[in-house]
């Protein structure tokens, strides 16, 4: 069995954390009744004895191990984390795997990157070390973080050059919140721009999470179920958004509800390579079969239902012969089956496409950071950093243009002939 290791960072990656590690106990303990631990929950999760040294009583023997996650906590304000550490999550993580300070990063891709990576460097690879001494076999990196702050999108995108050099068999696949236009960060589109051409250089896979999308599907949801329209055919805590469950946190906060869609992206992402399917797939899997070009790593994700309906049974409809593929391979599909649904649902759909669509994304966030840039805007934050020159925004659009004009090659061959077909470097 494959294990991975999730390093979250910053505000928004330990707030998406914190739903993932909630929902993973609360799958585990609806698949495993006796509390074994068994090939799935190590998947995630490591059995830690707990006992102090010398300590023989017959108290402790009943209850010397527990479940710790496979986690590094990484944070320049330790405010999140802090809250974490006082839930009732606080057990379930190794408090020799946080690192936080006080400062922050202050929304600085500059700060985050250059000035904490470097301080911190040695740090965070010494937990991510102890994290994969712990693994019989680790597979992926899971990094979480989010574009438009400063240590997310900075220290966040730092991490993925050391974890290249440093552990450059294991697949890094990274969930990236990317801000909406109407961010109260006024220099997210710096922050992003820098970003991106990290991951563009060091991701091996990399889901893009719209932080307008995931409030327009809350918002939606919310709208449905508080108007009634749904009525009484959809289930008691079936929704997806929803935070209720075995661990109690509380006061739901604004943000719950989307953190809790990308939390079970990630769990449907890994559930085939957790639990018994008629038909699995591994994580080096859909790096291999949705990554044809090594620069074009972008996944777009949809997932369904966002809820269950009482007695209605959906039978799974054949999506392939409705979908058009490029001329060059019409045989890009990859299908998996697994026995095990989410948490209160009967079943779940994770679609994972690699397509053009996301250039309007990337092509929204260069336009935004060159309204910001044309006035050089805010740019003496940044370039008061040591290491930090103007040529280092230059060099991003540079890469994000290239990255677009990638996918304007590919939009250019839909009615191409094979021969036709620009070349680009296959991934090899």
């Amino acid at each position: 069995m494959t294990q991975s290791v999730v390093l979250q960072v910053g505000q928004c990656g330990n707030q998406i954390g914190c739903c993932f590690w909630d929902l993973a106990l609360r799958e585990h303990a609806a698949v495993n009744r006796k509390g074994i631990y068994d090939e799935a929950i190590s998947s995630f999760f490591r059995n830690v004895d707990t006992r102090a040294v010398g300590d023989d009583s017959s108290i402790s023997k009943g209850k010397i191990r527990c479940l710790k996650a496979r986690a590094v906590l990484i944070d320049m304000e330790e405010g999140v984390v802090n809250e974490i550490l006082q839930g009732p999550l606080r057990d379930v993580f190794d408090h020799k795997q946080l690192i936080t300070d006080i400062s922050g990063s202050g929304n600085n891709w500059a700060v985050g990157h250059k000035i904490f990576g470097s301080l911190y460097q040695e740090q965070i690879l010494e937990k991510v070390r102890k994290s994969a001494e712990h693994c019989d076999c680790l597979q992926c990196f899971f990094i979480i973080h989010s574009m438009g702050g400063g240590t997310g999108s900075g220290l966040g995108t730092f991490l993925l050059k050391v974890l290249e050099d440093e552990f450059p068999e294991v697949y890094r696949f990274v969930t990236s919140v990317y801000p909406s236009s109407e961010d109260d960060v006024i220099t997210s589109p710096y922050n992003s721009m820098l970003a991106m051409k990290e991951l563009n250089e060091h991701a091996d896979c990399v889901l893009p999470i719209d932080n307008q999308s995931l409030f327009d599907i809350v918002s939606k949801i919310d709208l449905m179920v508080n108007s009634g329209k749904l009525g009484t055919t959809i289930k008691p805590k079936s929704v997806v958004t929803s935070s209720a469950g075995v661990l109690k946190r509380g006061q739901e906060k604004p943000f719950d509800a989307m953190n809790n869609i990308v939390a079970n992206l990630l769990l449907n992402l890994t559930s085939s390579s957790r639990f018994e399917g008629s038909l699995n797939m591994d994580l080096n899997e859909i790096s291999m079969n949705l990554v044809p070009f090594p620069q074009l790593h972008y996944l777009v994700s949809s997932l369904t239902p966002l809820y269950t309906l009482t007695d209605v049974s959906i039978p799974p409809r054949r999506l392939k012969p409705s979908l058009q593929f490029v001329s060059w391979n019409q045989e890009g599909w990859k299908t998996s089956l697994c026995s095990v649904p989410p948490v209160g649902h009967s079943h779940s759909l994770l679609a994972l496409a690699n397509n053009t669509c996301v250039k309007p994304t990337f092509m929204e966030l260069r336009e935004r950071f060159m309204r910001l840039y044309k006035k050089k805007a805010h740019l003496h934050h940044y370039l008061q950093v040591e290491g930090m020159e103007e040529s280092c925004f230059t060099e991003a659009v540079s890469s994000l243009s290239a990255l677009i004009q990638e996918y304007n090659h590919l939009d250019a061959t839909k009615n191409m002939p094979v021969q036709g077909v620009p070349r680009l470097s296959i991934a090899v």
